[in-house]
């Protein structure tokens, strides 16, 4: 009886040590991902809002590589750069609670939380390049050939030759109407993106050699709907292993060593590598995402299509997609490991289940 006792004791521990290890888990996992969103915001205060930012609270010091300033931040930009600095703990603190709120909940229902996410924002992404693409090709393909002006009025038409207003005026209450949409519908659209670029190509083709024309949004167009596709896709491809595995000694591992493998994978290579893209392109105002973003950049050609400013954008969405589904992935191996769930698949889910 004692032994039995004895064993009940040892199996509660390991159990108790399993629930704390995984509460650590989604503590670390959701302030990843939260701390992203609450970056992105700030760098949106920064850039687009004038908000002084976290470096200025410190302005006075020699860190974050810059100059010191003669005098320190006072009066109303101190407040907005406190509330800045305010919200990374804020996050930590609410993901805390959060996490404390239900202690015995799995890692794999925070994992298909955040791949619900994921889908999420890439669906919202794929609307709005294919809303935008459709819009800003026909706008110019009006302009280019002079119709713009009868269709539009002539003052209008001069404005939407400007790109800071098209980007204000067409394209933003587009992207905010395909993130609505996005709330009221499932599918992903991979196929369907595909095959308008595969029409996109080929009105090139007919335009080009059977009727001799051709003008620069048309290409435009292809390079926009196709680099949409390849950064958007990535994230769903993860989470449905689609991605090419250079697989040497991985199918001889056991389930538990895949699940060592792909957590470790995930948390050293995958979440480092999204948030070098975003504290790379987000940090200043030159940088390669808001460098172009804030400057509405558009092609050399004036008139191709005004979305090259938009294409930076992408990374923005490839790299917080690709986050959700790392930590996500990383929180269905720990599972494995914790005896969460059985290994199969990884308990990845299906994609009726991802959309």
């Amino acid at each position: 009886m004692m032994a039995a006792v004895q064993t009940d004791a040892e199996s509660g521990g390991v159990e108790l040590s399993g629930r704390k290890r995984a509460l650590v888990l989604r503590v670390l996992g959701l302030s990843c991902v939260s701390l992203a969103f609450v970056f992105t915001f700030n760098n949106w205060l920064i850039h687009w809002r004038g908000w002084p930012g976290l470096p200025k609270l410190y302005s006075h010091l020699e860190i974050f590589g810059q100059t010191p300033l003669p005098t320190p931040l006072s009066g109303g930009e101190l407040a907005q750069a406190g509330g800045q600095a305010a919200l990374y703990l804020v996050t930590i603190v609410l993901v805390v609670l959060w996490v404390g709120r239900d202690t015995s909940r799995p890692l794999v229902a925070d994992a298909e939380r955040l791949s619900r996410l994921s889908a999420y924002i890439v669906r919202g992404a794929f609307f709005a390049v294919f809303f935008v693409g459709l819009a800003d090709a026909t706008l110019s393909f009006l302009r280019v050939e002079g119709f713009l002006a009868d269709v539009v009025g002539e003052e209008l038409a001069k404005d939407l030759g400007r790109s800071k207003y098209r980007g204000e005026m067409v394209h933003y209450p587009l992207i905010f109407a395909s993130f609505v949409l996005a709330l009221f519908t499932r599918t992903l659209g991979f196929h369907w993106l595909a095959l308008f670029i595969v029409v996109a190509e080929l009105q090139i083709v007919i335009a080009r050699f059977i009727f001799s024309y051709e003008q620069a949004f048309m290409a435009d167009l292809v390079r926009f709907w196709y680099g949409a596709m390849f950064l958007f896709a990535s994230a769903y491809t993860l989470l449905v292993e689609g991605h090419v595995r250079v697989d040497i000694l991985y199918a001889s591992f056991t389930e538990r060593s895949k699940a060592w493998t792909n957590m470790i994978g995930a948390i050293v290579l995958g979440v480092p590598l999204c948030w070098i893209i975003l504290t790379r392109g987000m940090w200043g105002k030159t940088n390669m995402i808001n460098g172009p973003m804030l400057n509405f950049e558009m092609t050399q050609s004036g008139f191709g299509m005004f979305v090259k400013y938009f294409m930076a954008a992408f990374l923005v969405v490839y790299s917080i997609s690709m986050l959700l589904q790392f930590v996500s992935y990383a929180m269905r191996s720990a599972a494995v490991l914790l005896g969460e769930t059985k290994p199969e698949g990884n308990g990845n889910t299906t994609q009726s289940e991802a959309s």
